[in-house]
């Protein structure tokens, strides 16, 4: 009667993530120490204490590492998410925390259809962008990768109507290799780079990919040292390089300096 007390009471225990003590109490108090016998209190106590700290200690570290792991996996879907929702893919965890009002401004996209560089707030040169531009036009022919990038100053941004103008993003797409780049400096406070990821490119640029570029050219202090044009620059040639190599993959940046014949050009 003493064992099945004890096992319920050890299992429930366990269950609400208590602290092992209690059981360990717990079964002090049923099997209280035999007075003529230290070799069965040894047999009785030991390997009942110990199953209840591993099973504790082994429980615990598995709903640490399910919740780290389920957390990086939703900052992911939410922050890819939130592109075609407002606009833009946040990077920055205290400006994402913050809603940020949809927006739908058509009227400030290119008169002119096929544009792969999209500037409402001037961060390159107009040399600089039409570089860019081929360079991206010549990705898409010569490998279906699929790059784009808006300049834009929230609100100051045409939000989803970019959507329809680069047919991206739509529910049930097939073509879902696709990248866009959402150059925002927010005020200065948060990573300048901010990226909506196909899941057609997921497995080539996997997210750890992006987090490093991100850390690499889109930090305030890149920009504060290098200038905004650089950072979209370096970023965009990262990529370009990445998806032109014979594997199609990459984990980590590129250095800089790289060719122009491994950018298409």
């Amino acid at each position: 009667q003493r064992l099945k007390i004890t096992a319920v009471t050890l299992f429930s225990s366990l269950s609400f993530k208590t602290s092992p003590l209690i059981p360990i109490t717990l079964l002090i108090l049923l099997f209280p120490p035999h007075k003529n016998s230290t070799i069965m209190n040894i047999l009785i106590l030991l390997p009942l204490t110990i199953t209840c700290v591993s099973a504790f200690s082994g429980g615990a570290m598995k709903m640490s590492s399910v919740h780290s792991s389920s957390g990086r996996r939703t900052f992911f879907k939410t922050a890819s998410a939130s592109f075609f929702a407002v606009g833009s893919f946040v990077a920055s965890p205290s400006i994402s925390s913050a809603r940020l009002d949809p927006v739908n401004r058509p009227d400030l996209l290119p008169t002119e259809p096929g544009a792969n560089v999209i500037q409402i707030e001037k961060f390159l040169t107009k040399g600089q962008a039409k570089r860019m531009d081929d360079m991206l036009l010549k990705l898409e022919q010569d490998t279906g990768f699929r790059l784009r990038v808006l300049c834009q100053s929230y609100p100051n941004t045409p939000g989803l109507a970019v959507r329809d103008y680069w047919d991206l993003g739509k529910e049930g797409q097939k073509d879902d290799k696709y990248i866009v780049l959402v150059v925002d400096q927010f005020g200065g406070k948060g990573n300048v780079l901010n990226f909506n990821v196909g899941e057609g490119v997921k497995f080539a640029l996997p997210n750890v990919f992006w987090t490093r570029l991100q850390g690499k050219y889109g930090s305030t202090f890149f920009v504060k040292e290098n200038g905004i044009d650089l950072a979209i620059v370096n970023a965009v040639e990262s990529i370009v390089q990445c998806l032109r190599t014979e594997d199609q993959f990459c984990v980590n940046v590129p250095d800089q300096g790289v060719s122009m014949k491994s950018l298409g050009l």
